[in-house]
């Protein structure tokens, strides 16, 4: 069994998992006629900080949309984490608004991390976002993601802590 204690592998399935979360927060409480559909997102775990801005939207909150992930990865977008680690979004996360309760929920985040040979692939659902304020930034609820492959060096899944993400639409 593998201990998360080694620092390369955990970092791997940290970032990988960091992403994730990344993926799924949003910001103000009603769209403004100036949005852009955009969205920006950065994710602090164990030390490692993934980030990206400006990936596009199919809409602006609350209405339903997703996030295309083209514009988060590279080439396209402008995907960064810190650490020595990679990371690429595997789907279009959808998400959807709840204005009245203040939280989005994220559908799945497929994501894959790597780290010199070594490559983690993990799924999270069901990721709920706490909006901050009446803006359209939310902020994760803790989540688990579980490792779909990779390499037996993984670990078998990994965990986000509450606050650990956010997302600002615009």
């Amino acid at each position: 069994m593998l201990h998360l204690a080694q620092p390369r592998l955990r970092k791997l399935g940290i970032a990988a998992l960091a992403l994730a979360a990344t993926v799924g927060g949003v910001t103000t409480a009603t769209a403004s006629p100036a949005a852009d559909q955009k969205v920006d997102g950065v994710i602090v775990v164990a030390g490692n900080t993934c980030t990206w801005s400006n990936a596009r939207a199919s809409a602006n909150p609350p209405t339903a949309l997703t996030v295309d992930r083209t514009s988060i990865n590279k080439p396209g977008g402008n995907l960064a984490c810190d650490g020595g680690i990679t990371a690429s979004l595997n789907n279009n996360p959808a998400f959807t608004f709840d204005d009245t309760a203040g939280t989005a929920r994220t559908d799945l985040i497929d994501i894959t991390g790597q780290q010199s040979f070594i490559s983690c692939r993990y799924k999270a659902t069901n990721i709920v976002w706490d909006r901050d304020g009446t803006t359209r930034k939310y902020v994760n609820r803790a989540f688990t993601a579980t490792k779909s492959s990779g390499s037996f060096l993984c670990p078998g899944s990994v965990t986000t802590a509450a606050g650990g993400a956010s997302m600002l639409f615009h």
